[in-house]
């Protein structure tokens, strides 16, 4: 019988759906590290909250351990790359807390315009300060979400009840979409402009992290209210607190924070501001949902092998696992490659299958390549939750099967089309089952991806080369390889580097200042 130890509080029915399950459980919450590491040795699954750590050390004495089940969305306390090497599935449960957050962020935005929190000390203290707590309404007040996915989307609902105007910046939402949720889609720059009251709904990424600073508060409105349930870090908390002392922001909602547990933080004191201590997802109806959800998904794994909500490993039976690793890793790279060059909102991909790959399971293929597609600016995006974040987005997912390619073997092809333009990358496996990139855009080039690549158009001219290969050598950063396509000659011509290091911003400004050169974006891999 399997084994498996909550070691955060939980509710008492994850337990009992773990027994009607087959499946033995111990509780133990509130244990030191020390005291994780001595028993871990023993269960085949764990299920926790927030408070326990997995580090590389706990993952290191968990000889038995073969599933993580984070009851919620976030796993920052788990080290999932230390996870998958040592061979344990890493799994959350990011659809069971939206409702909770989403008001718990309208609850936030109705305290800061009403100066609730502040109010009810004040009034407890014997005070009677009707004239020091002027409000503000929200009726035709216009809201701007920042991030319109599950959690935003709900928030707009709510707003809109309020008879709110709501704006939303989202790089995934489409127009349609946002015709069926009531919003007006905008531009970020366009929404901090106009907006009264921001929300931010987004996960934090390199792309996002300090999204609101200096910069985007100058380009406020004079009186904004910003709210922030869902990231700490998404705020440059000291910018946020010179425009709440300029009076630029008239106040802000905080229930994340850089730093957490925050026990200190320069925003703390300051009468214009509203703290909680990361509630969002705290209700005991959220409780419930994400820990049942997190106790089945432990249970049909640990008993039957299904994957469900897995951060780190592929839906795929016993069976097809070994002619599929291969092409997984294939998909997800044009997947991913596809999603870092897209700067528009995707409404439709095409996934074509041709030759060998078509006779197999492409479903689990699909789902990678379009997890790889969605990860660059979405958090907990993986195989099983990819395409219903997509169908959540409206965005239309074809697949094609072709009996066989012209010129390989074996091929996937992707075309990604958005509000702007419609891309197609394919590639194939090569020699040992090695995956290659074999067309950008209807230009040939077979390039091997690398954890650090430069992906560059540029004019066909001469001379690009060697001020490319300048540019990069004079800052030390080396060639790994170099892989160029054109269509004709003269034409828009595509460079594809992998390079053995990072390179960083002003270092890539230099790129896209050459002459020959159109467009010029770092890919990770």
């Amino acid at each position: 019988m399997p084994k498996v130890l909550i070691s955060d509080k939980l509710s008492e029915q994850a337990v009992k759906v773990f027994q009607d399950r087959g499946v033995d459980v111990d509780v133990k919450t509130g244990m030191t590290p020390e005291e994780l590491i001595a028993c871990i040795g023993e269960y085949d699954g764990l299920a926790i909250r927030s408070s326990t750590k997995v580090t590389p050390e706990v993952l290191a004495a968990a000889t038995n351990l073969k599933v993580v089940g984070r009851a919620g969305i976030g796993v920052d306390n788990v080290d999932t790359p230390a996870a998958t090497q040592n061979g344990v599935v890493v799994m959350n449960t990011p659809f069971g807390n939206a409702i909770t957050t989403a008001e718990h962020a309208i609850s936030m935005m109705m305290a800061l315009a009403r100066q609730i929190p502040q109010a009810n000390e004040s009034t407890h203290q014997g005070k009677w300060e009707k004239s020091r707590f002027m409000g503000v309404e929200l009726y035709g007040k216009t809201l701007g979400l920042v991030g319109c996915g599950n959690i935003g989307s709900i928030v707009a609902n709510r707003a809109l009840g309020l008879k709110m105007k709501v704006a939303a910046f989202d790089p995934y939402l489409s127009a349609d979409r946002a015709v069926e949720l009531g919003v007006e889609k905008a531009e970020l720059n366009e929404l901090f402009a106009r907006a009264d009251f921001i929300t931010l709904h987004t996960p934090l990424t390199d792309q996002t992290k300090g999204l609101i600073d200096a910069a985007a508060i100058g380009t406020m409105k004079k009186g904004v209210r910003i709210i922030n349930c869902a990231r700490g870090g998404l705020v440059v908390e000291a910018d946020l607190k010179k425009a709440l002392e300029d009076g630029h922001v008239a106040g802000a909602a905080f229930d994340v924070f850089e730093e957490e547990p925050a026990k200190e933080n320069i925003l703390f004191g300051m009468e214009n501001v509203v703290c909680t201590p990361h509630l969002g997802a705290s209700t005991s109806e959220a409780q419930e949902n994400v820990a049942i959800q997190v106790a089945e998904q432990i249970s049909d794994y640990l008993v039957s092998g299904a994957v469900t909500n897995a951060l780190n490993m592929a839906s795929v039976s016993a069976e097809d696992a070994p002619r599929l690793k291969p092409y997984l890793k294939l998909a997800e790279q044009l997947g991913s490659f596809a999603g870092q060059i897209t700067q528009s909102s995707i409404s439709k991909v095409s996934i074509a299958y041709s030759g060998a790959v078509a006779d197999l399971n492409t479903r689990p293929l699909s789902s990678i390549a379009i997890q790889g597609l969605l990860s660059p600016l979405m958090e907990s995006v993986n195989m099983v939750n990819a395409p219903v974040i997509a169908r959540e987005r409206d965005i239309e997912i074809n697949e094609v099967k072709k009996d066989g390619s012209d010129r390989y073997h074996t091929l996937i092809s992707l075309t990604v089309t958005t509000e702007r333009q419609t891309r197609t990358i394919s590639g194939t496996l090569f020699g040992d089952s090695l995956p290659r990139l074999v067309d950008v855009n209807g230009i040939n080039l077979e390039a091997e991806v690398g954890p650090h690549m430069l992906y560059v158009i540029n004019d066909d001219k001469p001379g690009f080369i060697g001020e490319l290969g300048t540019a990069l050598g004079d800052a030390g950063v080396n060639i790994a390889s170099f892989h160029l396509g054109r269509p004709t000659k003269g034409s828009d011509a595509i460079a594809l580097l992998q390079l053995d290091q990072e390179i960083d911003d002003s270092l890539l400004a230099k790129v896209r200042d050459l002459p020959q050169v159109q467009q010029a974006q770092t890919l990770v891999f």
